[in-house]
């Protein structure tokens, strides 16, 4: 486990528990942006709980499996593009990881749905 002291993985120079932690702990992520640095955290700290129950119901798998991300080191995210319109929401990032020593990039652009006030993640086009 992270402390809520540590910085949040992310990047976003706020510490864990006043960042990412929170929504990990119940709170409902107030913009695509946020929900999608949290589930960004999520996969950094392997909490696959929060990722499924953040995933819209529509795409979410019955089940999720992180052992295979043992062998991968997260680095860091940066957001390229942001935009909501109404209960839509649409963010561009750039992940990048490390597997085996070698480094890769993820580039994703994806698309969120807001239900009764919370945002959910619903797919993504890998770039």
């Amino acid at each position: 486990p992270i402390s809520a002291a540590a910085p949040c993985p992310c990047g976003l120079p706020a510490t864990y528990g006043n960042c990412c932690g929170r929504y990990h702990a119940g709170l409902a992520a107030p913009a695509p942006e946020s929900l999608m640095r949290s589930r960004y955290s999520a996969y950094v700290l392997g909490v696959g709980d929060y990722l499924l129950a953040t995933w819209h119901a529509s795409s979410r798998p019955a089940e999720l499996d992180l052992s295979d991300d043992a062998a991968l080191k997260w680095l860091g995210l940066k957001v390229t593009a942001t935009a909501v319109n109404g209960d839509q929401g649409d963010v561009a990032f750039v992940a990048r990881y490390k597997i085996g020593g070698k480094a890769h990039r993820l580039s994703e652009h994806s698309r969120f749905v807001r239900e009764d006030g919370r945002w959910f993640y619903v797919d993504g086009d890998v770039a």
